[in-house]
């Protein structure tokens, strides 16, 4: 896929405080605004969360993300700046969000393609990947043997520097949104172990009905989120500049 000008990637996750956690869910349950009542926006999704922000099959009540496409960097750069997003800095007992430029991408969101092409990265700097896929349900049984331990080991991966399982809905349409250091740590994790073993039972069992891969080049964080902070990338910029 050739490289397109302009686009602009968003995530955002999210630790509702106790008292906020009903506000949070009704913005859940009422779903992304229509394209036209933002300025630029091309895609959103809000989603919900495993536990503790995970990949699990128990639900979070207080954890949840957004991800979002818009026309340019400076639209996207003005949403994190709007009300609406203060909504959830305003009410977070933890908040993290980052604006991407995408590296990669293959497969389709809701019928949809959300990204486009728009940066390339040194193989040395850190990158964040997305993998989402509506699963099939008569293999969502066999699907969810693999997804646990793959999800124990990225905590602990080498060069994983924050991981967050996410949703559309419980058990069927499920995303992973992590950082690593590089990519060929990245690599290293995605090609091995129980997270390598799932992806080859994926393609050789066809659990997904649809799916998405992508991968980001980080231009902008703030916040924190499982022990993460969007600072620790920042210093080791100005350090190494």
């Amino acid at each position: 896929m050739g490289m397109t000008e302009g686009r602009a990637a968003l995530i955002l996750l999210t630790q509702w405080r106790p008292e906020a956690r009903l506000s949070g869910f009704l913005r859940l349950a009422a779903g992304a605004p229509k394209r036209d009542a933002i300025p630029g926006l091309i895609f959103m999704k809000l989603l919900g969360s495993g536990a503790d922000g995970g990949f699990t099959l128990k639900p979070s009540f207080s954890h949840q993300g957004l991800f979002a496409s818009f026309a340019s960097a400076d639209l996207a750069e003005s949403f994190l700046n709007s009300g609406f997003v203060e909504f959830y800095r305003e009410r977070a007992v933890q908040f993290f969000a980052a604006r991407l430029e995408t590296i990669s991408t293959r497969g389709f969101w809701s019928g949809q393609e959300p990204f486009a092409v728009t940066a390339s990265l040194p193989s040395y700097a850190p990158i964040a990947a997305l993998t989402r896929g509506s699963v099939r349900l008569l293999a969502a049984p066999r699907f969810w043997r693999y997804a646990p331990q793959a999800q124990a080991d990225v905590r602990t991966a080498d060069g994983c520097l924050l991981a967050a399982g996410l949703g559309e809905a419980p058990l069927l349409r499920q995303a992973t949104f992590s950082i690593w250091r590089n990519e060929t740590k990245m690599n290293a994790y995605a090609r091995s172990g129980a997270h390598g073993a799932a992806i080859r039972a994926t393609y050789a069992q066809g659990f997904f009905s649809e799916s998405l891969f992508a991968r980001f080049a980080i231009r902008s964080m703030e916040g924190a989120w499982n022990g993460f902070d969007a600072t620790c990338l920042q210093d080791d910029e100005s350090a190494a500049a």
